[in-house]
């Protein structure tokens, strides 16, 4: 009853305003989501021999890399992921580099012990419902069952997807002559409770230090940021939030790689579109102990990140060594 009392005797002409103006309650505070991106791949360059009894060495390492194109496909590795997740309970999720058990048929069965293919059926969930749990919905990229974006339903569902999968789903477009499929996808995301709506782009970059691989990294910025091919840029929310693997560091990559030129360009200060995650030469690298690749990016919304394994005070995703990547993991306000 004290509130109400101090609201009906601050309306009294007689009390002065500044007492009420002490006596004010606080304003709630602006919701907020935690938002993940995290490239779950390996490379069999990684020093797996150094923690020999883990049961990753440099023989899975090299089963990865030939059959499973280096995704998230070890059994102890995709339970560490799923841990991981139990405890952070995020709401959006952009993956790249997840296996698509689908292609379980491809893999011959000598090089399915210890891996996701060994007693896989089609029934089954997909790695990346495994890693989340229940309570997700997942979509992925046209033509790239590998990049998939989920979403807590307690938070939002995501427009159009009527099912816990939608496979070759996100709205996304093409370059040409930098491999098939889409490495842009678009959600349109209803949160809950009809509190409005969000845009979630999830992107993974070309990768490599070519000429061409530049060029196809220009190429698909220019999708998210400028046009997508329909008139408008994949972030065309009035809230948007884009993350995902760019393949490029916009401070150390920006003095030969025209592609970080170009996301600076469109990205910083000054620009509608920031970056969340940090950049700059003294940042604390996040991928090969060099470079930061994995970014987060908004278009006005306050957060702030951690990238757990590279952060001061967290720790890795798996005790031992897997993912090359570390995640970013950024708590977003969502006035």
């Amino acid at each position: 009853m004290r509130k109400p009392a101090l609201a009906l005797l601050c309306l009294a002409p007689a009390v002065a305003w500044p007492a009420c103006f002490d006596e004010a309650v606080e304003p709630a505070p602006v919701p907020t989501a935690v938002f993940v991106t995290f490239n779950t791949g390996t490379a069999k360059e990684l020093p797996h021999d150094d923690l020999p009894d883990d049961g990753y060495g440099s023989e899975e390492a090299a089963i990865t890399d030939e059959h499973y194109g280096n995704g998230l496909s070890f059994v102890p590795a995709i339970e560490a992921a799923s841990a991981f997740f139990a405890q952070l309970q995020p709401d959006v999720v952009a993956f790249q580099e997840i296996f698509h058990p689908g292609d379980c048929e491809l893999i011959p069965v000598d090089a399915r012990a210890g891996f996701i293919c060994e007693g896989y059926a089609p029934s089954d969930p997909t790695v990346a419902q495994l890693v989340l749990g229940q309570g997700y919905q997942v979509a992925c990229h046209q033509q790239k069952p590998d990049k998939c974006l989920g979403v807590r339903r307690q938070f939002a569902t995501i427009r159009g997807c009527t099912g816990d999968l939608c496979l070759d789903f996100l709205y996304g477009a093409e370059v040409e002559g930098c491999g098939g499929g889409s490495r842009v996808g678009r959600a349109v995301l209803d949160l809950a409770d009809g509190k409005g709506e969000l845009t979630v782009v999830n992107v993974h970059g070309s990768s490599g230090i070519t000429d061409a691989d530049f060029d196809c990294r220009r190429a698909q910025f220019e999708l998210v940021f400028v046009d997508l091919g329909d008139g408008e840029p994949a972030a065309n929310g009035e809230r948007s939030v884009v993350l995902g693997d760019f393949n490029t560091d916009p401070a150390r990559f920006a003095g030969f790689d025209w592609s970080a030129q170009r996301l600076n360009e469109l990205v910083g200060p000054g620009k509608s579109f920031q970056f969340l995650t940090s950049v700059g030469w003294e940042v604390d690298p996040t991928y090969a102990n060099a470079v930061n690749l994995d970014h987060v990016i908004t278009n006005g919304l306050a957060g702030s990140c951690v990238h757990p394994g590279a952060t001061e005070g967290t720790e890795p995703v798996a005790p031992f060594v897997y993912f090359d990547h570390t995640p970013a993991v950024c708590t977003i306000e969502l006035p």
